[in-house]
C-alpha cells in the first residue's frame, strides 16, 4: 500500500510541476511578454503544425498602390541620434500571456519620427502660440495628384537644381526623390548629417516660381542640415505649404500618382507621424 500512495504522490507532483512550467509567467510587468516587435518573427500555432506568417506587403493591388511610409522599427533613425528610435518606443502594458483578457500596447515617440508631417507652428512660435498645429492642415492638399521626381544624385536642392527640374505650373504637390534613397538612409539607425534636402534658395525659388503647396522628400528633414532653420522659414511662413517628410520612395517609379496622406489629429502638435500612400 505505501508504494502505491508513494506512486500516487510522485504522480500528483510530475503533473502539478508541468502546469506550472507550461503557465505563463506572472512578471511584475508585461513589457516583456514579447521580446521582440510582435509580427516579426515566425510564430508557431499551438497544437498545430503550421506557422503563422503575417504578409508585410510594400505594394498592394497588382503594383497599383505604393505604400509610402516607413515602418516604425528599433533601428529607425531620430533627429541628431546615433541610436536610432531603440526598443522602447512599443511595449505592451497588458497582455493575454501574463493573464489579461487582451493585449493592449503604448508607445512613446516624437512627433518627428519616421514619415511625419510638419505644421507652421514648427519654426514659428507666433504661430504656435496661435494653434496653427497639424489638426488645421488642409487634408485637400495633402490629397490629390503629385509628380514624383528624381532629383540630381549628387546636388542639394538649390535655386539652379529646381529650375532644372522645370516642373510645369499649375502642379501642386511635389514628391523629391534624392540620393537619401540610394544611400537608404531612412534604414540607417545613425542620424546622417550629409542628407540632401533644400538650401534656402532652393526653398525660396520653389515658393516665388511654382504653385506647389505640398513638398515631400525621402529624409526627415527638407531643409539640408546645415539650412535647417532657414529654409523651414521659407517654407513655413506663408502658412500654405505643407510639408512631409521621412517618405519610403525606393522602387516606386518617377511620375504622376494620387497621393493620400493623413496625419493624426493632434490638437496643440507641431507635427505628427503620417501614413501616406501612392496611387498609379
Amino acid at each position: 500500500m505505501d508504494s502505491v500512495l508513494l506512486l500516487a504522490f510522485l504522480c500528483a507532483a510530475l503533473s502539478l510541476w508541468y502546469i506550472a512550467a507550461a503557465a505563463p509567467p506572472h512578471a511584475a510587468a508585461d513589457v516583456t511578454a514579447y521580446p521582440t516587435i510582435p509580427g516579426t518573427e515566425d510564430v508557431s500555432v499551438a497544437g498545430a503544425n503550421s506557422i503563422l506568417i503575417p504578409p508585410r506587403r510594400e505594394v498592394y493591388d497588382d503594383g497599383r498602390i505604393f505604400d509610402i511610409s516607413h515602418r516604425y522599427v528599433p533601428d529607425m533613425p531620430v533627429w541628431d541620434s546615433k541610436d536610432g528610435l531603440g526598443n522602447d518606443f512599443l511595449w505592451l502594458l497588458k497582455s493575454i500571456k501574463n493573464g489579461s483578457l487582451a493585449n493592449n500596447s503604448a508607445m512613446k515617440l516624437g512627433v518627428h519620427t519616421g514619415t511625419h508631417v510638419d505644421a507652421p507652428g514648427h519654426f514659428y512660435d507666433n504661430y504656435f502660440d496661435a494653434g496653427f498645429d497639424v489638426d488645421t492642415l488642409d487634408l485637400q492638399v495633402l490629397n490629390g495628384l503629385a509628380l514624383l521626381v528624381d532629383v540630381p544624385r549628387d546636388k542639394n536642392l538649390t535655386a539652379e537644381v529646381m529650375k532644372s527640374l522645370d516642373i510645369p505650373k499649375g502642379v501642386r504637390r511635389v514628391l523629391f526623390r534624392t540620393l537619401n534613397t540610394e544611400r537608404r538612409l531612412m534604414f540607417k539607425k545613425e542620424f546622417d548629417t550629409s542628407y540632401v534636402g533644400f538650401k534656402e534658395d532652393g526653398a525660396k525659388w520653389l515658393v516665388e516660381n511654382t504653385d506647389i503647396k505640398l513638398v515631400g522628400i525621402d529624409y526627415l528633414s527638407v531643409a539640408a542640415y546645415d539650412h535647417s532653420a532657414p529654409s523651414h522659414l521659407v517654407f513655413l511662413e506663408s502658412r500654405e505649404i505643407i510639408l512631409v517628410e521621412g517618405l519610403k520612395l525606393d522602387d516606386v517609379p518617377a511620375g504622376i500618382y494620387s497621393l493620400r496622406c493623413l496625419p493624426l489629429r493632434l490638437a496643440g502638435s507641431e507635427a505628427s507621424p503620417i501614413r501616406c500612400i501612392l496611387i498609379r
